[in-house]
């Protein structure tokens, strides 16, 4: 096996614990996107070229029949932009720790998830080659087949089975983040702009866009913590 082939299959077993959360919420989509009229063949063409939950929820809910007015299309590219904001953030971090070529780049953007970001970033602190091409992808391939095949699942039979919140599978992914996040506080910095990012989200929430909120606080945080070690070093370099 090659190292990239190594690399892949590292990265796409990271996210198997992750598939229990993912399949509910893409069987509901598909549910909601075959009531608002969407054929199969349209559910199931969304997931594979969008892939983003709640961009794809966003845009069931405004679909009426085949047609959408040209006001409802522009607002609904304004929602989409405001709830994938947060993916600027992610791209700009991955920039900084992994070199990429411009056909692995606009691979990588396509299937990049707050998931696949957050358990590789995480994970490329605990192996000797860090972040690499092949582990990015694998991760995010990953949850892209469980989205996918889980979409088609629920576009074909999801009138019989039960909602993510009858099976109480909301609960996954706020487990997962905080599992990710703790590993990285490490000192008294990366806590204090975790507080603070937590209290401002959790300001925030419900006032504006969920993926702008996400942005406004990730800028944030970091320029907090940029503060927090510029102003460390100058002391450090003193004693």
């Amino acid at each position: 096996m090659t190292t990239f082939q190594t690399g892949f299959w590292q990265g796409f077993r990271l996210m198997l614990p992750l598939w229990p959360g993912v399949v509910p919420f893409a069987v509901a989509y598909a549910v909601t996107a075959r009531g608002a009229g969407l054929s199969l063949w349209d559910t199931c063409l969304m997931s594979l070229t969008v892939f983003a939950g709640a961009s794809q929820f966003a845009a069931a809910g405004q679909f009426v029949g085949s047609t959408l007015p040209l006001g409802a299309a522009l607002a609904l590219v304004g929602t989409t932009f405001l709830l994938n904001a947060r993916h600027l953030l992610y791209g700009l971090s991955l920039s900084r720790q992994l070199p990429l070529s411009g056909r692995q780049r606009i691979l990588a953007a396509q299937f990049l998830t707050d998931e696949a970001f957050g358990v590789v970033t995480v994970a490329g602190t605990r192996t000797p080659g860090g972040v690499t091409f092949a582990l990015l992808l694998g991760a995010e391939l990953s949850l892209y087949a469980a989205w996918n095949a889980a979409t088609l699942l629920g576009a074909l039979a999801g009138q019989v089975l039960p909602g993510p919140a009858a099976l109480g599978v909301g609960v996954i992914f706020p487990l997962a983040f905080l599992g990710l996040l703790v590993p990285l506080l490490r000192g008294r910095p990366e806590v204090l702009v975790a507080l603070v990012a937590g209290l401002g989200a959790w300001a925030l929430s419900g006032r504006v866009p969920g993926g702008l909120s996400i942005l406004l606080v990730g800028v944030g945080g970091a320029l907090l913590g940029a503060w927090l070690v510029t102003r460390r070093a100058p002391a450090a370099e003193a004693a």
